[in-house]
């Protein structure tokens, strides 16, 4: 991720240690490579995303009627970006997305692997 800043700072996405630090209800915009992404039977459609860059980490919510509008970025994206509100209580601190860019083609032949569900 390190080597791709200099792309994502054009496009103003900022590293994970950015957003973790805002506080709650702020507008948000991040990048980074998909590691996880978990819809467990009890989340009503629900999708939990991880995302990682150089920096750390952000998580992901992303709501039944996005998953349904934005499947095809949900699920192949090695390198996604989001947007929306971030949403902070206490240590908890999670990233609603309204809109998620596959920016896949960023990586190259560079491979990436994430942990998700069938």
């Amino acid at each position: 991720m390190a080597l791709l800043r200099p792309k994502l700072d054009e496009r103003r996405l900022p590293p994970a240690e950015q957003p973790n630090a805002m506080p709650n209800g702020r507008s948000v915009r991040y990048c980074g490579i998909v590691t996880l992404r978990q819809q467990p039977e009890t989340a009503n459609g629900t999708v939990f995303i991880s995302l990682e860059d150089e920096t750390g980490v952000v998580q992901v919510t992303c709501w039944k009627s996005l998953r349904d509008l934005q499947r095809r970025e949900l699920l192949r994206s090695r390198l996604m970006a989001v947007s929306n509100t971030w949403q902070r209580e206490g240590l908890v601190k999670n990233l609603i997305a309204a809109r998620l860019e596959d920016l896949t083609p960023m990586l190259g032949r560079l491979t990436t692997e994430s942990r998700g569900f069938k």
